[in-house]
């Protein structure tokens, strides 16, 4: 684990509900989620990513736009994808879009790579989903190549070849962080490892004890191939309020009826306010008091060796006051508590 841990959020551009109960239009989510960035920044936390999603819960399709108007208005913080979905985009486009908001942003910009929680995104342009896994091996392994920032000769069955390319701009660095969201494959596990990425666990179920087999696996995954060692990040849901109970009853309805709408979608059972309860304990959701929800990022980092901990803190329809509120406490309360119980 790095010397400093790095604590951020992540966002999918949840549509919010506003005060009279109905949903906010997209447009005024996406002013609203610059908005919290902006926050974000102002109380010091390190990094806000942004997934991609095209469906009508989620207001975001194109996170490397929303960065770039959240560089423009804030100074530190650290701006990237949360994920973006390579299989169903174009590598050479990723690569330019992000080392131009690495420019805008003088050196903040990241991107998070992954295959995606949904599939909306395949047959909108235009890609077989029983390519899934072609897709995502090549188009890793040509960013990864772009990544260097050195001609590139490329072919594949994905995309047409490249022969000696250049691709701009360079980033000032000269090599873009990269990340790879990984949500239980081994085999992605290594990929990180192989292509000198990052690797971000998204946990979103179940103790997180279950994963440090993975972290494991990619100190060896590095040792072995003889590639540099690079972070490992954890992505998890969760709220902060004043008190735990205060938490707890502002996240459940919209936690509860997110999650019964995608279950419904993928077979899922419906969550129980006693489930939900069990998981604020032992399970993967970070909602309590400053306190409660820094011993638990606390134990999280230490079991998995983590180097960055982002807390997804939209939650369906999760007001943007309450979500306001929950930044303001992570920056101020809970990531000075989480750096002085790893001290």
């Amino acid at each position: 684990m790095t010397t400093r841990l790095e604590l951020g959020l992540d966002t999918f551009g949840d549509v919010t509900v506003g005060a009279d109960g109905e949903p906010v239009p997209q447009p005024q989510v996406i002013r609203n989620l610059v908005d919290q960035a902006v926050l974000a920044d102002q109380v010091g936390l390190d990094f806000i990513g942004i997934g991609e999603h095209h469906r009508a819960d989620f207001a975001v399709t194109a996170p490397d736009v929303v960065l770039s108007a959240i560089a423009g208005r804030t100074k530190n913080i650290h701006l990237g994808s949360a994920v973006t979905v390579l299989s169903s985009d174009d590598p050479v486009r990723v690569f330019q879009r992000f080392a131009t908001l690495d420019a805008v942003s003088n050196g903040r910009a990241e991107v998070i790579l992954g295959r995606g929680s949904f599939t909306e995104s395949f047959p909108l342009f235009g890609f077989e989903l029983s390519d899934y896994d072609q897709l995502f091996e090549e188009k890793v392994e040509l960013f990864a190549a772009l990544r260097s920032e050195q001609p590139v000769t490329w072919s594949g069955a994905t995309r047409s070849a490249l022969s000696n390319q250049s691709v701009f701009p360079h980033t000032g660095s000269g090599a873009l962080k990269t990340w790879l969201g990984v949500g239980g494959s081994p085999e992605s596990v290594v990929r990180a490892a192989r292509y000198g990425f990052g690797l971000l666990l998204a946990i979103i179920g179940g103790e997180p004890e279950r994963f440090a087999p993975y972290s494991d696996l990619f100190h060896r995954a590095q040792e072995q191939l003889g590639t540099a060692p690079a972070p490992i990040g954890v992505h998890s849901p969760g709220h902060v309020a004043d008190t735990d109970e205060q938490a707890k009853d502002e996240l459940w309805p919209h936690y509860r009826d997110m999650t019964t709408r995608i279950g419904r979608e993928r077979g899922w059972p419906a969550p129980t306010r006693a489930r939900f309860e069990a998981d604020a304990i032992d399970g993967s959701i970070y909602v309590g008091s400053p306190e409660t929800v820094a011993k638990k990022i606390a134990s999280t980092v230490k079991v998995l060796g983590a180097d960055r901990f982002d807390l997804k803190y939209s939650n369906g329809t999760l007001p943007h006051e309450q979500m306001l509120h929950s930044i303001e406490l992570y920056g101020t309360k809970v990531a000075p508590m989480v750096r002085d119980m790893l001290a």
